[in-house]
């Protein structure tokens, strides 16, 4: 049987850090970077990827529409 593996892009420059897909995920894939993106946020990102499974509530929840959710069917 197929696995879903999921990934997520995370628009670096729009993403102000507002924390608000962190407590959405349900795998706690995201966290925030202790770098910051051009306008001075400290910006989410996949912190643990291999948990990811595509749920896409991350995007969901996400007030500025930064997140990408990706699926991929892995086999064994």
């Amino acid at each position: 049987m197929a696995k879903v593996q999921g990934a997520i892009v995370v628009d670096r420059e729009r993403c102000k850090g507002c924390e608000v897909c962190i407590p959405a995920c349900p795998t706690e894939v995201i966290e925030l970077a202790k770098e910051v993106n051009g306008k001075g946020y400290h910006f989410a990102y996949m912190a643990n990827p291999d948990a990811c499974i595509g749920c896409a509530n991350c995007a969901i929840v996400c007030p500025d529409g930064v997140i990408s959710v990706y699926k991929v069917k892995k086999t064994a």
